[in-house]
């Protein structure tokens, strides 16, 4: 079953913004924790409101692992319902399963999702169902890379929609491609600032600032930084995309000043 198909979509789209609210609340410090019981309560649609648990997925646990505020036990029992309500079906497309099993790994930890040290992951093996480096590719046949020109678009496009696996202590096969191809990964960045895109730009800023914190090199006049400022001055409207901006700056901060981990 899809959880995109429980909720009429301007009920659904609300829920979410709600729930990308909360969170992103909690990464700044204004809340404890994104209280996701509350997010179900003062729902009008309570499916509507576990869908968007479920379409946010890892980004529920980026107050704790940005800002180290743990996962209540009310609030793994919520992603964990929703996860039960909207279980993953066999046509969804790859990213389903990665943020799912990324999810699931989070939902598991025993430190209530917090990371003590910079060494604590969660593993996400993607290749374990079969997926390849994005679901275009896949569709397109290729194990052989193809032009780039014809293959970096697509290739953005999925890993936008992978973004909320771009957080600090999750690594997998998506925070790989974003270090081994990070000149696509600018391009894409690139293009849809141009377009004034900004959920895209938000979202692959995230792993911009991932993969300069991996130590991957910056391109020559690309600064994630710069970006997350420009984000924040002109592009970041919807809690979302607020959210999405945060993260990449909160990774940044980190990046440029470790305590920033534990703040």
């Amino acid at each position: 079953m899809s959880h995109t198909d429980s909720a009429p979509s301007a009920e659904y789209g609300a829920a979410v913004e709600s729930l990308a609210g909360r969170v992103l609340l909690a990464v700044s410090g204004g809340e404890e924790s994104p209280d996701l019981a509350a997010h179900l309560r003062k729902a009008l649609d309570t499916k509507a409101a576990l869908a968007a648990v479920r379409v946010l997925g890892p980004d529920v646990f980026a107050p704790a692992l940005l800002a180290s505020v743990p996962s209540s036990p009310t609030d793994r029992e919520v992603v964990a319902e929703a996860l039960r309500v909207f279980p993953s079906a066999p046509g969804d497309p790859p990213e389903v399963a990665w943020l799912d099993r990324a999810t699931l790994a989070l939902l598991a930890r025993p430190d209530n999702g917090t990371i003590g040290t910079i060494g604590t992951v969660v593993a996400v093996d993607s290749a374990a169902d079969g997926a390849s480096e994005s679901s275009s590719e896949s569709a397109s046949g290729g194990a052989e890379p193809a032009p780039e020109e014809r293959h970096w678009r697509p290739w953005a496009q999925g890993m936008a929609r992978l973004s909320p696996l771009a957080l600090p202590g999750v690594r997998g096969e998506a925070a790989e491609q974003a270090s081994r191809r990070v000149l696509d990964l600018y391009r894409g960045l690139t293009r849809s600032m141009l377009r004034r895109d900004y959920p895209t730009t938000a979202r692959l800023a995230r792993w911009g600032a991932l993969a300069e914190g991996a130590g991957t090199a910056a391109l020559p006049g690309m600064d994630i930084e710069t970006v997350v400022r420009h984000l924040e001055l002109c592009g970041a409207v919807g809690a979302r995309t607020v959210l999405d901006t945060t993260i990449a700056g909160r990774i940044v901060a980190a990046r440029q000043n470790p305590k920033e981990r534990s703040a």
